[in-house]
């Protein structure tokens, strides 16, 4: 039988404090990976995404930016508006045939 490694899920403040780490404390990406147990890839990408997108940096599974959240209520509408055109349309053209 193999172990399956399970994927590891790492807070927002995880990751904060592993860039921190790099950045203010300066220490090496590789000996912070190492300490951590993590890949330097990992921290790396992390770091910048840090840079990146600053506080808004680590949204979270789930957790979205409050602007991503409005452009998903946006779109859910505009989904919902064009549902009920096409469904007005298709009326109009069940009524149209009637009137002929």
């Amino acid at each position: 039988m193999s172990k399956e490694k399970s994927r590891r899920h790492f807070s927002k403040e995880y990751k904060k404090n592993a860039v921190k780490l790099v950045t203010e404390k300066g220490m090496s990406v590789g000996k912070v990976a190492r300490d951590l147990d993590i890949h330097p890839n990992l921290l790396h990408m992390w770091r910048k995404l840090f840079f990146d997108k600053g506080k808004d940096a680590f949204a979270g599974k789930g957790d979205l930016k409050p602007e991503d959240e409005k452009l998903k209520r946006v779109l859910k509408d505009l989904e919902d508006v064009k549902e009920e055109r096409d469904i007005l349309k298709k009326a109009l053209s069940v009524f149209s045939k009637h009137d002929k």
